[in-house]
């Protein structure tokens, strides 16, 4: 089994875990920048950050036989913050690098007007940089800031096709479905979405631009939960072809869109897997 794991964030993640990711099955991830938990303060740790997505962490992917690209932004969060405006001025050069397959995380999480401006000028940025967009949908008020998203992507011009709205449930899903955009779910160990929901929301909806991704980061999350949900699409009756549908030809169409997917067969170091401990260990 393949599998490619859409949105999951490496950098709050182990070594370990990037073992544990490649004999589960995941050959392929794409780590879309984020709220890092710690409020950031200048548009250089933003850069920084940027940087350490296209260089250092498809470095150590690598060791572990996974490729990995990214989505850069800035994120909804911190676009309610004045200190981060800036982030959108360095955005282009970023945009034109060959490691991003996306805009994204952008979208609402409080549903501001810093986070409005916020929303529009990236999706212009998206259509300026003929890239694909992914868009966070907010934790509260879901199905609201869902319907409001449609409307701004909507607004933009931006091919409906070349969206990717995540973080949908059983009462989203619908209204993404009937956008034209691609729909994203995040399989969680106790909030968003179970192995189990979401078989239930294939069996209703089909698999046509689904994506199922863990989005695992620095709090209580599971980087293996894409293996757990096509083990549960395999017991619920869905064949081997379909599962690799959605866990893997799914998400190569969506971001291949960008044209720099670009994925490669390459296989573990076995000296950073099982003799160099530096790279395991974090460099002790």
């Amino acid at each position: 089994m393949r599998i490619f794991d859409p949105h999951i964030h490496m950098t709050s993640r182990t070594t370990d875990d990037y073992e544990a990711m490649y004999a589960a099955g995941v050959r392929a991830v794409v780590e879309p920048s984020f709220w890092l938990g710690q409020p950031r303060t200048s548009v250089g740790s933003f850069t920084d950050y940027f940087d350490a997505l296209l260089g250092w962490e498809p470095f150590r992917a690598a060791q572990f036989g996974i490729q990995h690209r990214c989505t850069v932004a800035l994120n909804p969060k911190e676009a309610n913050d004045p200190r981060c405006a800036e982030v959108l001025d360095v955005l282009p050069r970023y945009l034109a690098k060959d490691g991003v397959v996306a805009v994204g995380e952008i979208g609402y999480d409080s549903m501001t007007p810093e986070e409005d401006e916020a929303l529009a000028r990236q999706l212009a940025l998206a259509v300026e940089h003929d890239l694909p967009v992914l868009v966070h949908t907010p934790h509260r008020d879901k199905a609201v800031g869902t319907r409001r998203t449609l409307d701004v992507v909507r607004e933009s011009g931006i091919p409906p096709e070349r969206v990717l709205v995540d973080h949908l449930n059983e009462l989203t899903v619908a209204m993404v479905a009937d956008s034209g955009c691609w729909m994203g779910f995040s399989i969680y160990p106790d909030t968003k979405m179970s192995e189990e929901r979401m078989v239930r929301v294939l069996q209703e909806h089909g698999t046509a631009r689904m994506l199922v991704n863990s989005a695992a980061d620095w709090g209580r999350s599971d980087p293996l939960k894409t293996r757990r949900t096509a083990d549960a699409m395999l017991a619920a009756g869905f064949d081997d072809d379909t599962v690799d549908q959605v866990m893997w030809r799914n998400p190569v169409d969506f971001y291949g869109q960008s044209g720099r997917l670009g994925l490669d067969e390459i296989k573990p170091d076995d000296t950073a897997l099982f003799q160099g401990n530096s790279i395991k260990r974090g460099g002790e």
